[in-house]
């Protein structure tokens, strides 16, 4: 199973989470061990004093005549958590019926018997750990043992350990936390840079990064902006060579076109080779009129939308209405939605794209064959169905491109740009333009969508 590779986000919070977690876990075990072994080492000292007090007191009594072991004992007085056991002229006394000779271990009882002190810890059959201190009187002949419960030191550790994982669990969410706000500032910024490249994208070249005080980050704001400023002037150079390209061939081009109109008008006085010449002519110039107006559109378009261009249009009604202008008839228009179909935008620049995909259907599919109008949740829809060859899937991105003639349905009569345009168009009012195959299985059609506006 191959891991998921984890963002920036996702590694700058997993970075704190884990440097938290690392961190506070090792100060927790470490502050642990310390505290155990101060309070094991506290506990067993004074454990030791208080053992060779009462090991003083014992021998001061059995070095007293008449005073036997049981009241030597019994004048310790030890507290409940503590049991002492004697062993004195070979028999063994206790402060308590629970203690006795088996509560001290064998391996102790040697110890002391050799005239050595020994204090252990001892987990017997796993009952409460006890503390034993084993001393020997060696003046009186005897060995005095106490015995102490650790309940309440392994209580006390026992909370201790609860609060250092607590903590450390409380720090490490902590630092997920504080990841999760380190990630949002680092990549803010990132954000920031993402957005403007996708408005420059989406063709509003005008689009920059706000100015900054962060050093770290100057340098990258002032270079992304620079950087945009140089693409803006040099898309808007070569615009404006287009149009004025454009511009300054067209009078020439209408000279040419009044010419050839006047040569038509007395086609039949000219011989069969002149007027087949004049036909391949008239063809070309309307052809290279077609190019010129598409030229000047598609620098319209690499200018930007004006949004004091743009009103509310029932696209419906637009449909209509271009239909009617291009000689086209009305039974064409299908609409199979009863929500509105109102959309923002430039209504000259959308009944031009409109009329470029009709165009584009009698030139290359036949003739169209059907326009529908239908709706979603958030967008207009049109599809223009033709009846011709259709459009290769493997095409079916490229014929959008400038100038992309002779590629989808094997005909160059047209300019190249009438799609072209119409993705330029539909890309500057938010909207997506794209070619299938009609249910019918026969032909194409093509379809672009715009953005639903309030009606």
């Amino acid at each position: 199973m191959r891991l998921p590779i984890l963002g920036l986000r996702g590694r700058v919070i997993l970075a704190f989470g884990l440097g938290a977690t690392t961190i506070t876990a090792a100060f927790a075990v470490l502050t642990y061990v310390l505290a155990q072994n101060y309070l094991v080492e506290q506990r067993q000292r004074s454990s030791l004093r208080q053992a060779y007090t009462d090991a003083t007191l014992v021998r001061d009594q059995l070095e007293t005549n008449g005073v036997g072991a049981a009241d030597a004992i019994a004048k310790l007085a030890p507290p409940t958590s503590t049991s002492i056991v004697l062993y004195w002229q070979g028999d063994w006394y206790a402060s308590s019926l629970e203690a006795g000779r088996d509560a001290v271990p064998t391996q102790i009882r040697r110890l002391v018997a050799d005239g050595k002190v020994v204090t252990q810890r001892v987990d017997q059959d796993g009952d409460t750990p006890e503390l034993v201190i084993g001393l020997p009187l060696p003046a009186v002949d005897a060995e005095l043992y106490e015995i102490s419960t650790m309940e309440q030191l392994d209580e006390t550790l026992a909370v201790l350990g609860t609060v250092l994982i607590v903590g450390a669990v409380v720090a490490a969410l902590g630092g997920v936390a504080l990841g999760i706000w380190a990630s949002r500032s680092v990549i803010q910024p990132l954000d920031r840079v993402a957005a403007t490249a996708a408005q420059i994208a989406a063709g509003q070249l005008g689009s920059r990064l706000p100015a900054t005080r962060d050093p770290g980050l100057a340098t990258i704001v002032g270079s992304f902006n620079s950087m945009a400023e140089t693409l803006q002037q040099r898309l808007q150079r070569d615009a404006r060579l287009a149009a004025d390209v454009s511009h300054e061939l067209r009078s020439p081009l209408t000279t040419l076109m009044a010419a050839v109109e006047v040569m038509n008008k007395r086609r039949e006085e000219l011989p069969p080779r002149s007027q087949e010449a004049l036909g391949l002519v008239t063809e070309e110039l309307g052809r290279f009129e077609r190019l010129m107006r598409n030229l000047l559109d598609l620098a319209r378009a690499d200018a930007g939308l004006d949004p004091a261009d743009t009103e509310q249009l029932p696209l419906t009604e637009l449909v209509r209405h271009t239909l009617s202008n291009t000689g086209r008839s009305a039974a064409l228009l299908n609409v199979t939605t009863s929500e509105p179909t109102i959309v923002r935008g430039d209504r000259a620049r959308l009944d031009r794209v409109l009329t470029n995909l009709l165009d584009n259907a009698d030139r290359h599919g036949g003739g169209a064959t059907a326009v529908t109008v239908s709706t979603t949740a958030d967008r207009v829809l049109v599809d223009v169905d033709d009846d011709g060859p259709g459009v290769a899937e493997a095409d079916r991105e490229r014929i959008f491109e400038r100038f992309a003639t002779g590629v989808a349905r094997y005909s160059s009569s047209g300019t190249g740009l009438g799609l072209a345009l119409a993705t330029e168009t539909v890309g500057a009012h938010g909207g997506t333009i794209w070619c299938t195959t009609p249910p019918s299985g026969n032909g194409a059609r093509f379809t672009f969508a715009l953005p639903r506006s309030a009606s």
